[in-house]
């Protein structure tokens, strides 16, 4: 397991830092799987460091990893696994944005460490085997004119971003979503501002991006959800659309094919995945949600609750099977709605104080 070695490596010169480093880790490892994994390893080496012992740390990292995935297996055999809800939020004082980890009601929030690099916009956000990717998107300090193929990783078991493999294709405004453990990239607009027919796949397993067949068409502003091991790309514009696109892209992985279907909707403004349906919400309509079956490929439409101002506009988070809708602008004596679609007739709706500290720009479910 993780720990067989640490005893035999605290002989020798490196004793006081491998002593400290094991308790460091048990601590941690400790904490997170009380916590599920909410929050990683707290030590960090610095110029005091034998560098003979730098070695050490990556094998320890590297069993701390293999036990992780073990034990959230085992998790998740035992149907023990719980969700995570993390929101990129900016701060009402307009000072930046960061990840904040949300749970259920009074949980504390927990604050992600920085992701390295510039700060980007208009990037793809998936989770893939309980991690997060943040994906491509432009430099916001510069501008469209400087736009990005990097790929970040977040994994919450050592608290800590890694760099994965950069994609074929540098883009933002595209689709991303995660079907039978690989991640699509769609679309989008590329370096030099053309709309993008182009679509890749990311295998984990060799850590590598494949160009796939193209779209029928450009297509940015457009987001992507998998159904029944099949990728969806709805929403956005289409160059050969006049105004927003309602065609739905569909591709089969099985014999790498594009289809498209017409009953989509368009200008999303917040969309999310709870069960197997999809929860939208267009922009010129904020009181009702859109609901999609992927099974006979038809919408339901269900009346969202007066809650403050009319014009309110939303951003979803899903957690724990219930659907929250978080309010994009302060409102005084706002609260969260929330949307749980297996209670009873009439009982759907209610108010959350489960909210970020600041405004939510997205957010993604993680189980752990």
């Amino acid at each position: 397991m993780a720990f067989t070695g640490i005893k035999a490596m605290h002989r020798g010169k490196n004793r006081p830092f491998i002593a400290k480093l094991d308790v460091t880790i048990r601590q941690n490892i400790g904490r997170n799987y009380s916590k599920s994994s909410s929050s990683g390893m707290d030590f960090a080496p610095d110029e005091t460091t034998p560098r003979g012992s730098l070695i050490l740390i990556d094998q320890i990292a590297h069993s701390i990893t293999s036990f992780s995935k073990e034990f959230t297996t085992i998790r998740k055999e035992a149907g023990r696994l719980e969700e995570w809800l993390y929101v990129l939020t900016h701060d009402t004082k307009r000072k930046g944005s960061h990840w904040e980890v949300l749970g259920g009601l009074g949980e504390e929030h927990q604050l992600l460490p920085s992701m390295p690099g510039a700060k980007k916009a208009a990037f793809g956000v998936v989770v893939l085997d309980g991690k997060l990717l943040v994906m491509a998107g432009y430099m916001a300090d510069v501008g469209a004119s400087c736009v990005s193929a990097d790929v970040y990783q977040y994994d919450s078991r050592l608290n800590r971003w890694s760099m994965l493999a950069k994609m074929n294709v540098a883009c933002y405004d595209f689709a991303c979503a995660e079907v039978n453990n690989m991640v699509y990239a769609v679309g989008g607009y590329g370096a030099d501002g053309e709309s993008l027919t182009s679509a890749e796949v990311y295998d984990p397993e060799k850590n590598e991006w494949t160009l796939i067949g193209s779209l029928r068409r450009p297509r940015w502003g457009c987001f992507a959800c998998g159904f029944e091991g099949k990728l969806y790309i709805m929403g956005g514009r289409s160059s050969f659309t006049i105004g927003n696109s309602r065609f739905v892209d569909v591709y089969n992985p099985e014999n790498h094919t594009w289809c498209e279907m017409k009953n989509g909707c368009v200008m999303v403004t917040a969309h999310a995945v709870l069960g197997k349906r999809l929860f939208c919400m267009e922009w010129k309509n904020q009181r009702k949600l859109a609901i999609f079956n992927p099974i006979d490929n038809s919408w339901n439409m269900i009346a969202v609750p007066l809650t403050g101002s009319s014009r309110t506009v939303f951003r979803f988070g899903v957690l724990n099977g219930k659907l929250l809708l978080f309010c994009l602008k302060e409102e005084p004596g706002y609260h969260t709605l929330l949307y749980d679609p297996n209670a009873a007739p009439g009982l759907e709706w209610k108010t959350s104080a489960i909210k970020p500290y600041g405004l939510c720009l997205c957010s993604v479910t993680i189980k752990a």
